[in-house]
């Protein structure tokens, strides 16, 4: 039975942080240093991440950090892994044009990677990508999928997004949402070859967190 008097020790602006990482990581996933400085710092420390993953143990979840990268990530814990019935309740299903879109917003992250701290591509840059990989979404599944993963924390926009020069940010969370067997299965079933041949370049992406299972 897991112990949770650590909770009644804790200062009060620790338990204000504790329970806003909680329940970010329940609903978004993803915490992202440059989305959420301030509750990255909190979960990224040693202890506290320990305090967080000791609650989240209890409903099988884990949290894990990726420091190089700043990115703080909800698990399945290893015990419910194979666990019937668990392993993919309350987790979110991307329909096959989500998951499309997902690889085109990944490739461009990776090919901006490293020219500047943030990476920003245009709306325009992302429906010019779909165009070479013949993938077609509609005005409105577009805008759809923009606001599932804004919600999730892979992508971040403004007002401007229905324009062509409208800013997209990419997160670096869009590297861990999906898991290379299920990249490699939806391109084989809908996706051109030379999506696939760019995809295996860069067969080195860790794995996934849950977002997408």
């Amino acid at each position: 039975m897991s112990d949770f008097s650590f909770m009644n020790k804790m200062s009060e602006d620790d338990a204000y942080l504790f329970k806003r990482c909680i329940r970010k990581m329940l609903d978004a996933t993803f915490i992202i240093a440059d989305k959420d400085e301030r509750l990255y710092d909190y979960i990224s420390a040693e202890s506290n991440q320990y305090d967080v993953n000791t609650y989240l143990a209890a409903i099988g979840y884990k949290v894990v950090v990726e420091d190089k990268l700043k990115v703080a990530m909800l698990q399945q814990s290893d015990d419910d892994m194979e666990t019937v019935g668990i392993r993919r309740s309350s987790l979110y299903r991307f329909d096959a044009k989500e998951i499309r879109l997902l690889i085109v917003l990944w490739l461009l992250f990776l090919e901006r990677m490293g020219y500047a701290e943030q990476v920003y591509v245009t709306v325009g840059d992302i429906i010019d990508k779909c165009k070479i990989y013949q993938i077609t979404l509609s005005p409105a599944e577009f805008k759809n999928a923009y606001r599932i993963f804004k919600r999730f924390s892979l992508i971040d926009y403004g007002d401007d997004i229905a324009t062509e020069d409208g800013k997209v940010r990419l997160y670096p969370s869009l590297q861990f949402c999906m898991d290379i067997g299920q990249l490699k299965q939806v391109m084989a079933e809908y996706i051109a070859d030379d999506m696939t041949e760019d995809m295996e370049e860069n067969e080195e992406m860790p794995e996934s967190g849950d977002t997408d299972e």
